[in-house]
């Protein structure tokens, strides 16, 4: 079966189209600047020159007409016609506490997926946007929702309610509900996988370290804590994204700077992290990598903040499993910076890591980066969201 996989933003649209059999991508490609000046698609089949062409995008309709045109094209294309995707599969950021898993899509489920847009006001309504795009385009091709917050489902309560009044739960369903979980749940799987084990036997923490950051506690096959709140805001130190604050700095620094909450919370997602720590130096961890070791003392600093937020949770998972058995590392900086890994380790060590430096040193491939004589296994595996999103497409429609 041949599954397309899609990831809408509001601007732009991400695909993949999956051989279900053997579980290679055919091809893959991105389109951007939809609906605004400049748009292009960059589309790339397997074994083959990557290519983008600038083209005029005004909706995500015309993005997936264009996706369809790519995919059957004579010669960069991987299929004769349309009638060969058997199924599209769809990322979904919040299905609220309606989704604790994967569905098939229907008129039912769309409408429960935008009660939830308030809850992701950036993400949601892209992702509606993509499906409807796609029904428009294939009205005859079974599609399936996968939430980024079904994952995190079996997490129990006293991981997810905050210490607010109740009431807040209760009519407008304020609460811990975590991201990236189609991540942790490949992750943490494939962990086990290489370890020979089942995983429900383990209890796993994985660190999912990209532009935006999460840290889960996976205890014998559930998440039962994750770093993600209410939105994708709390947790780690990320990209641009502040992660956990005393809420009170919000009406602090509104006042101080005579701007509103709203403005304070658009600097919260998009001017702090360890751009915003930095001194706006950079979100890309290789720029700060790179001038810290030419002495930038602010680059040495926000790494060493970043590195002990990630140690600090890592320590808090072990104590809400009683223990830790694997500890994962995945995701841009997670699968690909050495450095930022063995600063992680000096805050974990005590757990009986022992981090092999010369392992260490790889990129972005599947390594067990612990020794013989570690006590808990410390590895880094590239995450496959896209394969995940098909795995479950298939599942659901067979």
């Amino acid at each position: 079966m041949n599954i397309l996989v899609i990831n809408c933003g509001s601007s732009s649209l991400k695909y993949q189209l999956i051989d279900s059999e053997s579980e290679k991508a055919l091809a893959k490609g991105l389109c951007e600047r939809i609906g605004i000046d400049g748009s292009a698609i960059t589309h790339q089949p397997a074994g083959g020159e990557k290519v983008t062409m600038e083209t005029d995008m005004p909706d995500h309709t015309v993005a997936v007409k264009l996706v369809i045109e790519k995919l059957t094209d004579k010669e960069a294309g991987v299929i004769g016609s349309l009638d060969e995707i058997d199924a599209v599969g769809h990322r979904i950021v919040h299905g609220g506490e309606k989704f604790a898993s994967s569905v098939i899509i229907t008129e039912e489920v769309l409408k429960q997926v935008e009660d939830c847009n308030d809850l992701a006001p950036l993400h949601n309504p892209a992702n509606l946007v993509g499906i409807n795009s796609c029904k428009e385009v294939m009205p005859n091709v079974p599609m399936v929702g996968v939430f980024d917050t079904a994952f995190h489902q079996t997490m129990p309560k006293k991981a997810y309610m905050y210490g607010l009044p109740y009431e807040y739960y209760e009519k407008h369903k304020v609460r811990r509900y975590g991201f990236h979980g189609t991540s942790h749940d490949f992750v943490s799987k494939r962990a086990a996988e290489i370890l020979g084990k089942d995983r429900k036997e383990l209890r796993i923490i994985v660190c999912h370290l990209g532009n935006g950051a999460s840290v889960s506690a996976v205890k014998y096959g559930e998440s039962i804590d994750t770093s993600m709140g209410l939105t994708p805001l709390e947790g780690l130190i990320m990209g641009t994204r502040s992660g956990d604050i005393d809420p009170a700095i919000i009406t602090f620094i509104a006042e101080k700077e005579k701007i509103t909450a709203e403005e304070v919370l658009n600097i919260c997602n998009k001017k702090s992290g360890v751009l915003g720590l930095s001194g706006g130096l950079s979100s890309d961890f290789r720029d700060l990598g790179q001038a810290a070791e030419e002495g930038n003392e602010k680059a040495k600093d926000t790494l060493e903040a970043y590195a002990y937020r990630v140690g600090k949770y890592i320590g808090a998972y072990a104590a809400a499993m009683n223990g830790v058995d694997v500890i994962v590392f995945t995701a841009g900086i997670g699968e690909n910076n050495a450095q930022v890994r063995e600063m992680i380790g000096q805050y974990i060590g005590f757990l009986g890591t022992n981090i092999d430096k010369e392992k260490n040193k790889l990129r972005g491939e599947e390594v067990i980066l612990s020794d013989g004589n570690s006590k808990v296994a410390t590895m880094v595996i590239p995450t496959n969201e896209e394969l995940a999103i098909a795995r479950e497409t298939v599942r659901l429609i067979k």
